[in-house]
């Protein structure tokens, strides 16, 4: 009997979720399923010691391992590390140069409720690269309908259809929900993994799932 597939939690203004969304297709030897998740309704905001505290992290994402030497001076502030890192590690995988948002972060709300839509009718994977690739590497802000809409129709979701679904209660009530089934899982904060009932989050969870699939394999586990 083959894996079961493995699920990708994201959630859109997410900068560390844009970087894994750029990999999880090809790091797993499993199916993926991604899932649309409000981050900031995970759990109540949870930082790290020198990981931003001004909200320049959006709420619900795992903050970024406080071991790792900032790609600037060491006098920057929390905020500017926190998007320092974030561009090295965009560049160290070959992305566009990273482009920030002129608000972030920014309220993902009528994203994530685009994106639900979006899974509902096969074309989650698709909107959610869109819209990630849109808000940092586009530097768009995807708390404004403008934003999801050019998302949206990159990969021809009509704005007819989309603008009707972001008013959908049923839309926002799924995205609730899904939330919620995800926090039972134990998924705490994003971008994170869940494989053979493991989850794995943050900075490294696209690797660390992925030894633990070949561990797997190989019959370690």
């Amino acid at each position: 009997m083959g894996e079961r597939p493995a699920s990708f939690y994201f959630d859109l203004a997410s900068p560390l979720c844009y970087l894994a969304a750029e990999r999880v297709l090809h790091a797993l030897a499993l199916p993926v399923q991604w899932q649309p998740v409000l981050a900031r309704e995970l759990t109540s905001a949870r930082r790290l010691p020198g990981a931003p505290a001004n909200g320049s992290t959006p709420a619900g994402e795992e903050p970024l391992s406080t071991n790792l030497t900032a790609p600037e001076a060491p006098s920057l502030g929390s905020e500017e590390r926190y998007r320092a890192r974030i561009a090295e590690l965009a560049q160290q995988l070959a992305l566009q140069p990273l482009r920030w948002p002129a608000e972030f972060p920014f309220d993902s709300a009528l994203a994530m409720r685009a994106a639900t839509y979006a899974k509902s009718i096969g074309r989650g994977v698709a909107f959610a690269q869109a819209a990630f690739r849109q808000a940092f590497a586009g530097g768009r802000d995807l708390g404004e309908r403008e934003g999801v809409l050019i998302a949206a129709a990159s990969c021809e979701m009509h704005p007819a259809a989309v603008l009707a679904a972001l008013e959908r209660q049923g839309i926002a009530r799924e995205l609730e929900q899904a939330t919620a089934r995800a926090a039972q899982t134990g998924v705490s904060s994003v971008p994170a993994l869940s494989v053979a009932g493991r989850v794995f989050a943050g900075e490294h969870a696209l690797e660390r799932a992925a030894a633990h699939v070949g561990a797997r394999a190989a019959g370690a586990l």
